[in-house]
């Protein structure tokens, strides 16, 4: 009995003594998990008004609670329907565009033997990340207008006899948003594979050469199948974005032709939870995004696991 409490005052000094030796990085985590429970914990309290006939006058305590009304609203309306579709169909077009684009910019960017033009481009191509939205939006309406540089080369290369308005037609919106999405991002998202690829052995390129590989077949066989956990990892992070289609492009170029894709769920909960002033229900539709967010997520780990694949948990 002794020696077990002499353990247990050893083990107490042990544990003091660590956290005096850790102070620094304690307090900073201290500061941090405030900052996340004030910033994104606390403000899930607001959830409450989903189920409720929320009255700002009246506040989350004093407005009736009407249960899953809401919900069933959404549900019922033919046009939270429709901004379902164009936000899910966005959304994966930028997933599958995005990855696919980030994927082979990195690719042929790591075959550039040059530091000095390696360098060069990789930080051009990341510049347009740091560019707001209002800006990319803008420069892309000035190219696509009817007096726009892409209507100017398509009648000069006598693809078209007259100037395009591609803003009227809505099988052209969602290759638009696509298309935005790839020129902004596709440089930032490349950083990641092109840290996986330099951690892949050298002496595996070597031996291929070695063999009589070509470029292709080193990329093949040595470079994607090295950089395919990173790749699983990130579609797996990212998949919980697919709702998360955008709101500045669309509101900024959509317009009542093309009204129909355009519309977005953010959108949705800009009309009624600010424009209709029914909050509750602009509520209920944020709670239905992160809802799907988080089961697409789950369900996808799920099949990455069964697959034998890398994944998140």
């Amino acid at each position: 009995m002794a020696q077990k409490a002499a353990n247990v005052k050893r083990d107490k000094k042990i544990t003091w003594k660590e956290i005096k030796r850790q102070k620094t990085l304690l307090i900073i985590s201290f500061f941090v998990t405030i900052y996340g429970i004030v910033f994104y914990y606390w403000p899930l309290t607001g959830w409450i008004m989903a189920f409720q006939n929320y009255k700002p006058k009246n506040g989350l305590l004093g407005s009736k609670f009407v249960g899953f009304d809401k919900f069933k609203f959404l549900f019922e309306d033919a046009t939270f329907l429709r901004v379902i579709r164009n936000t899910f169909c966005m959304g994966a077009l930028n997933l599958l565009t995005s990855t696919v684009m980030a994927i082979l910019f990195a690719v042929l960017l790591n075959e550039i033997r040059s530091t000095i033009a390696k360098k060069t481009v990789q930080t051009i191509s990341y510049l347009p990340h740091f560019l707001s939205w209002i800006i990319v939006t803008g420069i892309l309406h000035d190219a696509l207008s009817s007096t726009g540089i892409v209507n100017d080369l398509l009648m000069r290369a006598n693809i078209i006899d007259q100037a395009i308005n591609f803003f009227a037609y809505p099988k052209y919106f969602w290759p638009i948003v696509a298309f935005a999405n790839c020129w902004k991002e596709t440089g930032w998202n490349a950083i990641i594979y092109l840290s996986a690829i330099t951690a892949i052995d050298p002496s595996l390129y070597e031996a291929a050469s070695i063999d009589g590989a070509s470029r292709l077949q080193k990329i093949r066989y040595i470079t994607l199948p090295g950089i395919k956990p990173t790749i699983m990892i990130l579609l797996l992070m990212n998949i919980g974005n697919v709702l998360n289609a955008g709101f500045e492009v669309q509101y900024i170029l959509g317009n009542g032709l093309v009204k129909s894709v355009s519309d977005t769920i953010d959108i949705y909960v800009l009309k009624w939870g600010i424009s209709q002033n029914d909050f509750s229900l602009g509520t209920a539709a944020g709670i239905f995004k992160s809802v799907v967010s988080i089961a697409l997520i789950v369900i996808c780990n799920q099949l990455a696991k069964r697959a034998g694949e890398e994944r998140l948990f």
